[in-house]
């Protein structure tokens, strides 16, 4: 070995300027879960379609000649070149009208969520957060919420707001979010019971942060993704619900519509004009679907362990 000249021998791998480079350019956790998010096909294709449908929602009746509420001779015509969607009894144009109804549905859907989750985290955070006693008296409040049945607070709320002519939209919300979101409380809540007793959440409190800012910067923000999650999976349990209280007659009132009200208004005629049932069904049926598949397609990008 003595007698190899150093010459022959050269060093590689340690180059000073590529010990400061990286494999790859630094991303967020939101910009890493995007990432995974558009690996699975479905959820995508999922959301260009719940894209279509909105859109289709807010822009198709402005673009359509006829208007949901006119009536014309055309009673009962079959889907042709001239009513897409054919016309009901009154000879109205259900393209105009599916659509109208869509943006009732899909609003209905979206503002319940929001509202339920907001409520829902911010009453699940105080509770765990203070434990105890208040968490007790908290949680049987949340028990005996649920315990009351849906329809009858439907009703009441229907009976009540009637004699203040408050819009049946409003109403309409506010019933199913008197109690909807004591589940999304219970399930915040046993989320956050788990954050508090981190090393933050310790610090914080040494620190004299009060307990509104605790809830509202470390308890929801961490528990942000898991929340997210649940939005998506309670739209479509709102959507089903207005459907179903407009089909028992409960829901949105004519001159307005909804999917579920076009629904309820053509199960009479459903043997001779089945078509008049099946538009406002299919809506139903895909808007459903695709928030399904979307809030699959969230729950596997934000889950930290799926991660590579």
């Amino acid at each position: 070995m003595e007698n190899i000249a150093k010459e022959k021998f050269q060093i590689i791998g340690t180059e000073d300027d590529a010990a400061d480079l990286l494999a790859r350019p630094p991303i967020n956790f939101w910009k890493d879960a995007w990432r995974r998010f558009k690996m699975n096909k479905i959820a995508v294709v999922a959301l260009i379609l719940l894209c279509v449908l909105i859109v289709m929602c807010v822009f198709a009746p402005m673009v359509s000649k006829y208007d949901f509420e006119v009536m014309s001779d055309a009673r009962n015509a079959d889907p042709s070149a001239e009513h897409w969607f054919g016309t009901d009894k009154l000879g109205r144009d259900m393209w105009t009208r599916v659509w109208v109804g869509g943006r009732v549905s899909i609003i209905i859907g979206l503002t319940g969520a929001l509202i339920s989750m907001t409520l829902g985290c911010i009453y699940g955070g105080i509770a765990a957060y203070f434990g105890g006693m208040v968490d007790n008296i908290m949680m049987r409040i949340v028990e005996v919420l649920i315990s009351v049945p849906y329809l009858i607070v439907v009703i009441l709320m229907s009976v009540i707001f009637e004699e203040y002519d408050i819009p049946q939209l409003v109403t309409l919300l506010l019933a199913m979010c008197i109690t909807g979101w004591c589940g999304t409380a219970r399930f915040v809540r046993s989320e956050m019971l788990r954050i508090k007793s981190e090393e933050f959440t310790l610090a914080a409190q040494l620190l004299g942060v009060s307990p509104w800012k605790i809830v509202i910067r470390h308890f929801i923000p961490n528990t942000i993704s898991i929340i997210i999650v649940n939005i998506t999976f309670s739209i479509p349990s709102y959507i089903f619900s207005e459907a179903f209280l407009s089909y028992l007659g409960l829901g949105i009132e004519p001159p307005g519509t909804s999917w579920g009200a076009l629904a309820s208004a053509a199960q009479s005629q459903f043997t001779f004009y089945p078509y008049l049932l099946f538009w406002p069904v299919l809506m139903i049926a895909l808007t459903m679907l695709c928030f399904t598949l979307i809030g699959e397609g969230m729950r596997d990008a934000l889950d930290p362990k799926a991660r590579k």
